[in-house]
């Protein structure tokens, strides 16, 4: 199993640095699309919708992601409107909020969420923001770079989470959603983040206001990548299964992979266009 994972890791790892910084901007904008939609079938199976109903929803995520591009894009996806794009990074935000609620007072909170059509729209407040960040980041000066540093967010929390939870871990995060994180491990990962955007700032002379909006962006989106992460583990438990799919030998789903960023992508897109950072890059 251990090599299984491993090889899978390395080959997502090449198709995803290929992706990133080798394709145009367009190739690269559909191959996310790709990659949402097989999010959103895996997603559809977690709210419970059948085969049939499965395509209905992939229809209506293909819609919203079209319907999202030309509200915010040019045609050649390089050109963002910002204001818009705020609009709904905002909307995006608030959701993530909410999110954390319900995971905290989770199983209470089934009842809000529980119907297979509110956990379809669930999924379109989940992917569709995450595919916009994807390219809006890519389009700005240094966006691959930028697309990386999410990642490199991501990877840190966990990391961080990891180690410190390990070694101090007692108090738990979210006990009837991921028994094995604690309170303990989520500072570990703040701290692990903390660590890097002060290094991020001192790198590239940021000016002191734009390094502490830098710095509070990349807190904020270390913590919604917790969030990602347990909101899809509260639907799995609901659901009943332990991977969102087998796609991906020995890592499960798309979504398995995904959850922390869809999470995390949407806070530091805002937080990279509010401390101005690709101009210090």
């Amino acid at each position: 199993m251990l090599k299984q994972r491993i090889i899978t890791a390395l080959v997502l790892l090449v198709l995803f640095a290929g992706v990133l910084f080798f394709l145009p901007i367009q190739w690269y904008t559909l191959a996310f699309v790709a990659v949402v939609l097989l999010g959103g079938w895996e997603w559809a199976n977690l709210s419970n919708l059948n085969r049939a109903l499965r395509f209905v929803f992939l229809a209506l995520l293909g819609g919203t992601l079209v319907a999202t591009a030309q509200y915010v894009f040019s045609m050649d996806f390089g050109s963002p409107d910002i204001d818009r794009a705020r609009q709904i990074l905002a909307v995006a935000c608030g959701w993530w909020a909410l999110a954390f609620l319900w995971v905290q007072s989770y199983p209470a909170s089934a009842m809000l969420w529980g119907n297979r059509w509110v956990r379809g729209v669930v999924g379109l407040l989940v992917l569709v923001p995450s595919w916009l960040s994807l390219v809006i980041l890519r389009g700005l000066d240094h966006g691959a770079w930028l697309v990386l540093y999410v990642v490199a967010i991501v990877v840190a929390a966990d990391v961080g989470a990891y180690f410190v939870g390990r070694k101090y871990g007692k108090r738990k995060l979210a006990r009837e959603v991921s028994p094995g994180k604690s309170w303990e491990g989520f500072f570990g990962g703040l701290g692990a983040c903390f660590i890097l955007a002060l290094a991020t700032s001192f790198l590239f002379e940021l000016p002191l206001k734009n390094t502490i909006l830098f710095t509070f962006g990349v807190l904020v989106t270390a913590l919604a990548s917790v969030i990602g992460d347990l909101l899809e583990s509260m639907f799995k438990r609901h659901r009943g299964v332990k991977d969102s799919s087998h796609i991906l030998p020995g890592h499960g789903g798309v979504m398995d992979r995904l959850d922390s960023l869809s999470a995390a992508l949407p806070v530091f897109t805002m937080a990279a266009l509010a401390s101005e950072l690709p101009k210090y890059l």
